[in-house]
């Protein structure tokens, strides 16, 4: 026997959908959707719609954008220089919320992942060494998750420009604050370790 209503059972299918959304959670969003006025979801949807239809990627970096290059790539006031080096378009949010770097950013859109058959021709890497090759001293930040995937992807990168004149760092992999360190993955702790600075005089 169904609880709901058909119309609220793929209301709430949907919001299953989305990341981090769980079956109770997608039933109070459901419920609570059926309260908002109609003007305000007409609006809503017509906002979705028109999010679809005009955020693209980047012509340089591939983040997202309504224009063909976005405004990071085409600010005057950013560092072309120095290209921090993603695994998606989210990433560049969370960095820019920190707000304390001026360069510019780059989009792989994915990782190297063999087991996925995902190869580097699969990823946004030939448009980076393009990028690279117009540039003089560049710096490449690889911020790419502390993964199987993120560590292959940094061995790929490391590899295609050595030996070309680019200064490539990485983000130091820190513990979280108020970690445990007995539930701290063994990758993180790994580098955590590495990457340990020293703090005595």
């Amino acid at each position: 026997m169904k609880i709901y209503p058909e119309k609220l059972e793929k209301i709430i299918e949907f919001y299953k959908k989305l990341p981090g959304i769980g079956e109770k959670s997608a039933e109070r969003l459901a419920l609570a959707t059926l309260d908002i006025r109609e003007e305000e979801i007409v609006h809503f949807s017509e906002d979705i719609k028109l999010a679809k239809q005009n955020l693209h990627t980047c012509g340089i970096c591939g983040h997202i954008t309504e224009d063909e290059i976005c405004s990071i790539c085409s600010s005057s006031d950013r560092n072309q220089n120095i290209i921090c080096v993603i695994e998606d378009y989210k990433s560049v949010f969370s960095f820019e919320k920190v707000g304390n770097f001026n360069g510019v950013y780059h989009v792989l859109n994915g990782l190297i992942s063999p087991i996925d058959n995902i190869g580097a021709d699969d990823i946004n890497l030939n448009s980076l060494v393009k990028r690279i090759e117009k540039l003089e001293n560049p710096e490449i930040i690889l911020a790419l998750k502390s993964s199987i995937e993120g560590e292959t992807t940094t061995l790929y990168i490391k590899k295609i420009f050595e030996g070309k004149n680019v200064l490539i760092s990485r983000l130091s992999y820190g513990l979280p604050m108020g970690a445990e360190i007995d539930y701290i993955d063994t990758i993180t702790l790994d580098k955590a370790l590495s990457d340990r600075r020293q703090i005595s005089e």
